[in-house]
C-alpha cells in the first residue's frame, strides 16, 4: 500500500514554482574588484610598479637618438684608393665609439664646466722609447694606463716614474701569448723597430707582428676597444715614389734579411683591415717614419742613435755607403701627439707620422758634428743589404685630415737627445734629469 503525506490543520501544500536565482547587486563588479586589490597587499605592489616604471622613464628616455648622418663618423672621405671600406661598411659600423664599455664617443666634445672623463688605455711595448714617451702624455691627461712590455728592447727604468700611481699598470707580457683585459684603446706598439733588434731573431720579430697582432686584435673584438696599429715607413721598402704617399704600395724584397720586420708590417696592416671590414673592429694605422729622441737605445743600430753616441765616446762616425742616402727624422714628441689625434680622431688611414725635413747621411753627421764635438772624424763602411736609398714622406694628407705636422727641427731635438745620452753613458744625472723633464713637457 502506498504511502503520502498528510498535512494536518491548517497546514496548506507547498507550492511547486520553478528556481529563480537572487537579484543582482548593483556594484557588485566594482566591490569585487576593491577586496581582491585590497587582499594580500595587492594594492601596495600596483603603487610600487607604477614609482619603479616613473623612475626609469624619467632617467632613461625613450626618444630616439639623433640620426647621425653616415659621414660623421668614419668619412670625411679620403679621396684616392687609400679609404678601403665601401660604403656600407661605413653606415654599419659608425655608432658612436664605446667608452667605459659602451657609452659615448670618447672624441665627443665635453660640456662647459664638466671634466674629462679618464680612459682605460692598454699601450704594448709602453717601455720601450717611443711607448713610454706617449704613456707620459696619457697619464697626464688622466688616463688609467696599463704598459705591456717584454722588455727584449723596452727598459723600466723608462716608466719606473708612473710606479705608485694609481692610474699605471706594468705588465710583464709577451704579446705573441694572448692576454684578457678590460680597455677602451689599445695602442699597439709592441715590435723590435731597429736592425740590430729585429736581425737578432727574424722568426720571432715576424711572429710578434703577425700573432702579436692578431691577439690585440682579438682582444679589441672582444671589449669593443679602438685599436691603434703603430706601422712603419719600411712599408714602402726601397720606394721608386718619392717623396712617398700612403696610396703607394712599395718596393718591398720578401725574401730579404729585412722582410721579417718589413713584411711583417704590410702582414700587420692586413690583419688590421681585415678585423676592420670583417669584424667591425674600429682601427687606425700610423706609418711611422725616422723618431729620434731621449730613452732611445743607446746601440741599437739607428743612424741617429749610433752618431750621437759615437760622438759622445769620441769614436768615428760611421756612415754606411756613400753617405748620400737620405731619411727624414722626426722628435719623439712630434710623433706623440700624431699618434694621439690619430686615435681620437675619425679617420682610419694609414697615416704618414714623421718630418719632411730630407738630410743625407753626410749632412746628419754634420749636424752631429756641430752639436757635440767638430773634430769627430767620419768613417765610411759597406751599405747594408737592402737599406733604402730614400725615404721622405708626404704628410699632406695628416695635415689636411689630423691638422698635424712636426713642430721640433733636428737642431732643435737633437740637443735633448744628447744631454739624455750623455747621462747615461756618463752619469751627468743632474743634465739627464733635466732632458727627461724637457722631453716630458
Amino acid at each position: 500500500m502506498g504511502s503520502e503525506l498528510i498535512y494536518r490543520g491548517s497546514e496548506n501544500q507547498p507550492s511547486s514554482d520553478s528556481y529563480s536565482p537572487k537579484p543582482v547587486k548593483p556594484w557588485a563588479s566594482v566591490t569585487r574588484t576593491i577586496h581582491y586589490l585590497l587582499r594580500e597587499q595587492r594594492l601596495l605592489f600596483v603603487f610600487v610598479g607604477i614609482a619603479i616604471a616613473t623612475l626609469i622613464f624619467t632617467v632613461f628616455p625613450t626618444s630616439p637618438a639623433p640620426y647621425v648622418a653616415p659621414h660623421s663618423r668614419f668619412t670625411t672621405l679620403i679621396p684616392d684608393s687609400i679609404t678601403y671600406f665601401p660604403i656600407e661598411t661605413q653606415q654599419k659600423f659608425s655608432s658612436a665609439h664605446r667608452l667605459g664599455f659602451g657609452s659615448a664617443n670618447p672624441t665627443s666634445k665635453i660640456p662647459l664646466g664638466l671634466k674629462r672623463k679618464g680612459l682605460r688605455i692598454v699601450v704594448t711595448g709602453g717601455a720601450g722609447f717611443v711607448g713610454s714617451h706617449l704613456v707620459d702624455r696619457l697619464i697626464a691627461r688622466g688616463d688609467s694606463v696599463i704598459v705591456v712590455d717584454n722588455f727584449f728592447t723596452g727598459r723600466k727604468q723608462n716608466v719606473m716614474h708612473h710606479f705608485g700611481n694609481p692610474n699605471f699598470e706594468l705588465i710583464r707580457h709577451d704579446v705573441v701569448e694572448p692576454l684578457l683585459l678590460e680597455v677602451d684603446q689599445i695602442y699597439h706598439l709592441a715590435c723590435p723597430a731597429s736592425p740590430v733588434h729585429y736581425k737578432f731573431n727574424p722568426v720571432k720579430t715576424i711572429k710578434t707582428n703577425v700573432v702579436g697582432t692578431l691577439n690585440m686584435l682579438g682582444l679589441a673584438k672582444r671589449v669593443g676597444a679602438r685599436f691603434l696599429l703603430t706601422s712603419t715607413s719600411e712599408v714602402y721598402g726601397d720606394p721608386l715614389q718619392h717623396p712617398q704617399k700612403e696610396t703607394y704600395w712599395g718596393n718591398v724584397n720578401p725574401i730579404g734579411v729585412r722582410s721579417c720586420y718589413d713584411e711583417g708590417k704590410r702582414t700587420a696592416e692586413t690583419l688590421t683591415m681585415d678585423y676592420h671590414r670583417g669584424a667591425g673592429v674600429e682601427v687606425r694605422i700610423a706609418r711611422i717614419f725616422n723618431t729620434y729622441g731621449p730613452r732611445m737605445c743607446i746601440d741599437d743600430g739607428r743612424v741617429v742613435s749610433n752618431f750621437v753616441a759615437q760622438a759622445l765616446r769620441k769614436e768615428p762616425l760611421t756612415v754606411y755607403g756613400d753617405g748620400k742616402q737620405t731619411r727624414s727624422f722626426q722628435y719623439v714628441s712630434d710623433l706623440v701627439e700624431g699618434l694621439m689625434r690619430l686615435m681620437e680622431g675619425e679617420h682610419i688611414g694609414p697615416f704618414n707620422l714623421g718630418n719632411p725635413g730630407e738630410f743625407t747621411m753626410l749632412e746628419l753627421a754634420e749636424v752631429v758634428q756641430e752639436t757635440i764635438d767638430p773634430n769627430a772624424k767620419i768613417e765610411f763602411r759597406p751599405n747594408t743589404e737592402d737599406d733604402p736609398h730614400k725615404r721622405k714622406p708626404d704628410i699632406s694628407r695628416a695635415k689636411e685630415l689630423l691638422g698635424w705636422e712636426p713642430m721640433v727641427s733636428l737642431r732643435k731635438g737633437l740637443p735633448l737627445m744628447v744631454s739624455d745620452f750623455r747621462q747615461r753613458i756618463f752619469g751627468d744625472h743632474k743634465e739627464g734629469s733635466n732632458t727627461n723633464n724637457a722631453s716630458s713637457s
